[in-house]
């Protein structure tokens, strides 16, 4: 009976998970498309040098 329970109980929270784990990647997504565009788009300095838009 004990690893049933704990085969149930380990299911639901693994489908629990599943949605902000979904969630989670979409942030992470987001987060790295940001990034990219950043990268690409980096505005130059006084010295002809190229600068990071953050600041890291």
């Amino acid at each position: 009976m004990v690893p049933l329970l704990l085969v149930l109980l380990l299911a639901l929270i693994l489908f629990g998970a599943g949605f902000a784990l979904k969630f989670l990647w979409w942030v992470a997504i987001v987060v790295f498309v940001i990034w990219l565009i950043g990268f690409f788009v980096r505005s130059t300095s006084g010295s002809g040098g190229r600068n990071r838009w953050y600041r890291w």
